[in-house]
């Protein structure tokens, strides 16, 4: 759908969430952190192992995503080692669960390597496959193409 002239003005990037959220997870390896911290891999050199990344570039995006509230730097010790840190998600970096969904699906049907997808999302509970969607306020799913982006009128 074409964008409207009358309806369209210049974002700034401050105004921006699409941006100021970039500014957060829109580096690939952030989000290969994220989506290790989602596999339930916590620590440091497990990190640098799973995704293949320098210490420098890992220690540099944990301490962005540590900034930004997605993630909470913890203590642990193994006995007789010295003190490590592990990297959980916190309740912000959840939420970004369906943002890395919505990632995978639109990877699944445009960039598939190999006959199947290396990872399904399924219901905890159910067990059932899902698919990530826009949601009306009343539950219901929207059809992509009935979807817009409206920005705000200045002011509002």
């Amino acid at each position: 759908m074409a964008v409207r002239s009358t309806t369209r003005r210049a974002l700034r990037d401050s105004e921006c969430s699409i941006q100021r959220s970039l500014e957060v997870i829109g580096d690939p390896w952030t989000v290969l952190v994220l989506r290790e911290a989602f596999l339930g891999t916590t620590r440091f050199g497990d990190l640098v192992t799973a995704i293949g990344i320098s210490t420098d570039l890992l220690t540099d995006r944990l301490a962005r995503l540590v900034e930004a509230g997605v993630m909470e730097k913890r203590p642990y010790s193994e006995p007789g080692k010295r003190t490590r840190y592990g990297y959980l998600l916190t309740p912000t970096g959840t939420e970004l669960r369906v943002v890395l969904g919505a990632l995978q699906q639109w990877g699944d049907t445009h960039r598939l390597n190999g006959d199947s997808p290396s990872m399904e999302r399924r219901s905890r509970t159910t067990a059932q496959r899902l698919e990530v969607a826009f949601v009306d306020e009343s539950g219901q799913a929207v059809p992509l193409d009935d979807v817009d982006f409206v920005p705000r009128a200045a002011g509002s």
